[in-house]
């Protein structure tokens, strides 16, 4: 396993555990985060990560994990509960519902560490099942 996979599922096994204090090791000093709520520096995604793990529970599952030099590419089954507050719902009370989505992260990596992450998931498929719009 090359070192960049090695960073990626580390990655993936901090945020399955909320270990928030290893996404420092794991990511680069200068990392870009990008996703479906913006784009800016880890500290910034952290405190949206970890009220995602408060409010739905969020889990990664790896399916498929594609390495080519310092580009890593994942796809993963999405799960969770919508059981508190969260800044993707600010007008919705929480359901106590599932999800279940299809993931997909990219990242960059320099030195054995994750330089920029973007991910993309079907958000309007998550709020269907949340809420059942």
């Amino acid at each position: 396993m090359s070192p960049n996979e090695k960073a990626v599922r580390a990655y993936i096994d901090a945020f399955n555990r909320g270990d928030w204090d290893a996404m420092h090791d794991i990511f680069t000093e200068d990392a870009r985060i990008q996703g479906v709520l913006g784009h800016a520096t880890l500290d910034w995604a952290l405190d949206i990560w970890k009220g995602l793990h408060e409010a739905m529970g969020c889990r990664l599952e790896p399916v498929a994990i594609a390495v080519d030099g310092d580009q890593v590419a994942v796809r993963y089954k999405e799960t969770g509960r919508f059981a508190a507050p969260f800044i993707a719902y600010p007008d919705a009370e929480p359901t106590g519902k599932s999800y279940e989505v299809l993931a997909m992260e990219w990242f960059d990596c320099r030195d054995g560490r994750i330089n920029q992450r973007w991910g993309a998931r079907d958000s309007a498929t998550i709020r269907k099942q949340i809420l059942g719009e």
